[in-house]
């Protein structure tokens, strides 16, 4: 089994290229904290992992994060290797990213003019496998405009009169 979950703080601005057949693909870094350990002295350091992101998680990584972003990632390690312009060979080791959600960032978004859409556990969860490309997931423009509930009142007023139970009547 491949599979890798890491949590993390992007340690540049996502790079995003789109491909000759027109997919978007991005690039990024995240900076992964190591568990405490006092054999050092106290200092949990952190790994960099290099990621790859396609389609519209690539878009959307690039439009609402950045340097110090919070994010979970979920996908596969991925070796390859290519030749380089100096004619050496070259091997990488990435992790291809299926699922992606946007946890935060050091100001909270503060900074940002238009808020990412999110779930209702406070992050958004936007597949990025290959199959999930013939889904419409659409983002909002203007968060503004979405609907919103009033909770000001109580939302069981017309349901009848109001029941009382006690410790004894729950089966748990």
């Amino acid at each position: 089994m491949n599979k890798v979950i890491l949590i993390g703080r992007l340690t540049r601005d996502p790079e995003l290229r789109t491909t000759a057949g027109n997919l978007s693909v991005a690039t990024f870094s995240l900076a992964v904290s190591r568990p405490y350990s006092p054999q050092n002295g106290g200092d949990s350091g952190a790994d960099f992992i290099n990621c790859v992101v396609w389609r519209r998680q690539a878009e959307n990584l690039a439009r609402y994060c950045h340097k110090g972003s919070q994010i979970a990632v979920e996908g596969r390690i991925q070796s390859r290797n290519y030749t380089a312009q100096d004619g050496s060979k070259r091997y990488v080791t990435e992790v291809l990213v299926d699922n992606l959600t946007f946890l935060g960032s050091r100001s909270d978004n503060q900074n940002s003019a238009v808020a990412a859409p999110q779930d209702n556990f406070g992050g958004n969860n936007y597949p990025a496998n290959n199959y999930a490309s013939d889904n419409n997931y659409t983002t909002p423009t203007d968060v503004a405009s979405m609907p919103t509930t009033d909770i000001s009142e109580d939302p069981f007023k017309d349901f009848g009169e109001e029941i009382t139970l006690s410790d004894d009547d729950l089966p748990f």
